[in-house]
């Protein structure tokens, strides 16, 4: 059996462990997550090195990957610096390759309503802001809403590259939690910005943006997702929202985060060498294939 770790700097509320096939492969697939400590999770990140197949950033990202430009975090990168054996991924090789196929799975379910949605954050997912450019949508990005808590909208692909070509070397030397709640801060819910949620048709994103900023009404709305609980399906459902699409698989009950698939496939391919999302070599072309075998696709659930 190959273990593939996601170490979490979120909540350890939203811990679960899987064991399914992959690649020929048994694959126990863990979450464990330290509840905002930094200092714990890079502790556990050397206690595992060597002895697991694969280790995934959780909570966090090792940097920004925006149109081919990669930013590193520079306060997320000590986190994994006593990690010299095992493969860490962050979820970018799946972010970048299955995500950008979300979009082709919410578009037949508007049934003549508008193409539009409401990115919460893109430079942290453009692969899946992307996908929905790529099918029509009118899009606005909450990029500097949710992150830097300026209240405006982005409101085109090319204007968010430009933005995010300007800020992303300076978010990338900021402390993480002043980026994306930690710990128990994901638990707090804290509505901003309800006109762009009522305007859009779907509402797409990290799940921990999307339960913690939206309005208590989401009648009607597609949400497109990821790490998901029963829980936050249920605050979805009491929304009224009618669809609700997981760009990962669900297991046993669950989505798990793009870094614990992205960790469990390398896992299951006896993966050795580092993975450097800034010099990829031929990495996301890999990724890309494995997606295509595997069949990956987002999933969709009625509520």
């Amino acid at each position: 059996m190959k273990r593939a770790v996601s170490v979490s700097i979120g909540s350890s509320k939203r811990d679960k462990q899987a064991t399914f096939d992959l690649l020929g492969q048994t694959i126990s697939l863990e979450r464990i997550g330290t509840d905002g400590d930094m200092k714990k999770a890079a502790q556990l990140y050397q206690e595992l090195d060597g002895q697991v197949g694969a280790l995934g950033v959780g909570g966090a990202v090792l940097g920004l990957l925006v149109d081919q430009d990669w930013y590193d975090l520079h306060s997320v990168l000590p986190l994994v610096r006593g990690v010299k054996i095992t493969p860490v991924v962050d979820g970018t090789g799946l972010k970048d390759t299955l995500e950008r196929q979300a979009a082709r799975v919410a578009t037949p379910l508007l049934n003549g309503l508008p193409k539009r949605v409401f990115q919460m954050s893109a430079v942290d997912r453009y692969g899946l802001s992307r996908g929905f450019v790529d099918d029509g949508y009118e899009s606005i990005y909450g990029d500097l809403m949710f992150t830097i808590g300026l209240p405006l909208a982005i409101r085109s692909d090319k204007a968010l590259k430009r933005i995010a070509k300007l800020i992303a070397p300076t978010m990338a030397r900021l402390p993480f939690h002043w980026l994306y709640p930690t710990g128990e801060k994901q638990e707090v819910h804290t509505p901003k910005f309800k006109k762009y949620f009522d305007w859009a048709t779907v509402i797409s994103g990290d799940c921990h943006y999307i339960t913690k900023y939206m309005p208590d009404d989401l009648s009607g709305k597609i949400i497109v997702t990821n790490t998901t609980t029963s829980r936050d399906r249920e605050i979805f459902k009491a929304a009224g929202v009618k669809y609700m699409i997981t760009t990962t698989p669900v297991l046993d009950g669950r989505s798990f985060g793009t870094n614990m698939m992205e960790a469990a496939i390398l896992a299951a391919l006896d993966w050795k060498e580092p993975v450097n999302y800034g010099k990829p070599g031929n990495y996301f072309h890999m990724m890309a294939e494995i997606v295509q075998k595997l069949d990956l696709k987002p999933v969709l659930q009625e509520l």
